[in-house]
């Protein structure tokens, strides 16, 4: 078989079998893409003669070619993706060899999330004030983002039943696995704002979808223009700095922490398979607390 033809069948088997989500297949392929495209160029049809040194001079190339060099975090996914990928061929027995099973991923450098103040946030959301059906969108989006941690891709998938008792909202996250989560007095509000005042109009303009955040046109809201909508926010709110998203998410995390939340709980909130994945916005919260404190005591200094 070709290597195509390969790549074709480990997706299937994440996508059937594993029941990944269409995102997580999707950077799969095109992982998997890059990696057929140097094995071709290497002149590999064969993936049988592929070794543990092909594999690395594979990273080696990622990491120092001349036009957008991988950095250490991007090549580490990659060799995930190209590792699993082995596995899957050595599973169905079309190699004799796991060759990147004893491959390691480069050292990564420790890089805490960036997460935005409280009164940056009041400030983002504020900016999203107006009685405008896009205006009201943008407000319940934004704050329900702030809300509930959810990343992009789990908001814009939400559909009007997910919210429950206009009190809590189901996330359907990673892997499709769902957790619900409460929503504050402020985003049950500009939420229930928005289902009365604005969706009825949006939703007027397309076809009928059970989609909860919509476009101007009455589709389902894209990742690109939530994006863009958060992006305005932040500039019509004057705050200097980039902000995407997953700003929303660290600095949810963050703050409920800093509030005194419990790092498990926060996890739970956040859908992290893992509490050494949320334990990291105890190190932003410390960092925190040193800066006052250094700031602020007599002898600090």
């Amino acid at each position: 078989m070709t290597v195509a033809a390969d790549v074709d069948a480990y997706l299937r088997h994440v996508a059937i079998e594993r029941g990944l989500s269409a995102n997580t297949v999707a950077a799969y392929r095109r992982d998997l893409v890059v990696y057929g495209d140097w094995l071709a160029a290497e002149g590999v049809d064969d993936l049988r003669a592929v070794t543990p040194a092909t594999v690395s001079a594979y990273l080696l190339h990622l990491g120092s070619r001349a036009e957008s060099p991988l950095t250490a975090s991007s090549l580490a996914r990659m060799l995930s993706t190209v590792r699993g990928f082995h596995r899957f061929l050595l599973d169905e027995g079309r190699v004799t060899v796991d060759v990147a099973r004893d491959i390691r991923p480069p050292k990564l450098p420790s890089r805490l999330p960036k997460a935005i103040s409280v009164d940056q946030v009041s400030a983002l959301l504020a900016a999203t004030d107006g009685d405008e059906p896009g205006d009201l969108r943008d407000k319940a989006l934004l704050e329900l983002m702030y809300a509930t941690g959810a990343r992009v891709s789990e908001a814009v998938g939400l559909n009007v039943d997910d919210v429950i008792d206009t009190d809590v909202v189901r996330l359907t996250g990673k892997g499709s696995k769902q957790r619900i989560v409460p929503l504050g007095s402020y985003a049950q509000a500009a939420v229930s704002a928005y289902l009365v005042r604005a969706r009825p109009l949006l939703s007027s303009r397309g076809r009928a979808t059970p989609a909860l955040f919509l476009g101007m046109r009455g589709a389902r809201l894209s990742r690109q223009n939530v994006w863009l909508i958060i992006r305005a926010a932040a500039e019509r709110a004057n705050l200097g700095i980039e902000v995407s998203p997953h700003t929303l998410r660290h600095s949810f995390a963050t703050h409920l922490l800093a509030g005194g939340a419990d790092v498990r709980v926060v996890q739970e909130l956040l859908g992290h398979s893992s509490v050494a994945t949320t334990q990291i916005y105890t190190l932003v919260t410390a960092d925190t607390l040193r800066d006052v404190y250094t700031s602020a005591h007599p002898r600090a200094r």
